[in-house]
């Protein structure tokens, strides 16, 4: 009988790839990882890769909002991506919302008002997917979109958060684990109830700011907070390492310059 979440978790404590629950998968980072592009990126959580380019901002044909830029996404996700090969269309339903879902996240979260009538063209192509598909496509943007110099408050992190109810369904009890379960992989969101949250950082130091909320699946009320809690803390620690890279990424331009 082969291993799964529900039935292993509650005894071991652990998941079935070994990590416990607030640990994150490994989690890899590139920027300018295509020079002839505005920006670009390359965002590995786990088996999860996602490339992202980013055209402009440049002078939109026929926009409507003279005030601010259009920030439009374009997702692909490659048919062996997923062991079933499915080749998804351009009006396939989930990767609709997915465009829709990232559209809207950034065209709240950057400085679109000092790029008037332009337009801002994000280009994802997902090359491995194995769980949290919509946190791997807004950090891969977020940075390709650093790359590309567009202004924004703080870089955009996403994370996923699940929900392990335990057998007796007394989650609250003085001693049980922890119920939410960080950084979900792909058989883990099939069984398990998740949501994808995406936070900024303060710039004052404060508490961060949840900029993206999006419930996956339907999860009890009282239970919304514990995995809410969990994200956001998964989502501090990746924009760390996007951070990270970003610093690494702007020494290694300093070098080249002075050089």
């Amino acid at each position: 009988m082969p291993l799964d979440t529900l039935s292993t978790y509650p005894t071991t404590h652990l998941r079935t790839d070994g990590r416990r629950w607030n640990e994150l998968r490994r989690l890899t980072c590139s920027l300018s990882t295509q020079p002839s592009a505005d920006g670009s990126s390359l965002v590995t959580m786990g088996n999860t890769m996602v490339t992202c380019t980013i055209t402009g901002p440049r002078e939109g044909r026929g926009q409507r909002d003279h005030a601010r830029a259009t920030v439009e996404t374009e997702l692909s996700i490659a048919p062996f991506a997923q062991t079933d090969r499915r080749k998804r269309g351009k009006n396939d339903k989930r990767l609709v919302e997915l465009q829709t879902t990232i559209s809207n996240a950034f065209q709240a979260h950057l400085f679109t008002h000092l790029y008037p009538r332009s337009l801002i063209t994000i280009a994802l192509h997902v090359l491995s997917l194995d769980g949290s598909l919509l946190a791997a496509c807004l950090n891969a943007a977020s940075l390709a979109l650093v790359d590309a110099g567009v202004p924004m408050p703080s870089v955009l992190a996403g994370c996923t958060s699940g929900l392990v109810m335990d057998p007796d369904g007394d989650g609250g009890k003085k001693g049980s684990p922890p119920e939410g379960l960080l950084d979900l992989s792909g058989s883990e969101e099939l069984e398990l109830p998740f949501l994808t949250v995406a936070t900024v950082g303060s710039v004052e130091g404060g508490e961060d700011r949840v900029s993206v909320l999006v419930m996956e699946t339907k999860v009890p009320g009282a239970r919304l907070e514990g995995m809410l809690a969990v994200g956001v803390d998964g989502a501090k620690g990746v924009r760390a390492r996007m951070e990270a890279e970003v610093r690494r990424m702007g020494a290694k331009l300093a070098r080249g310059r002075a050089g």
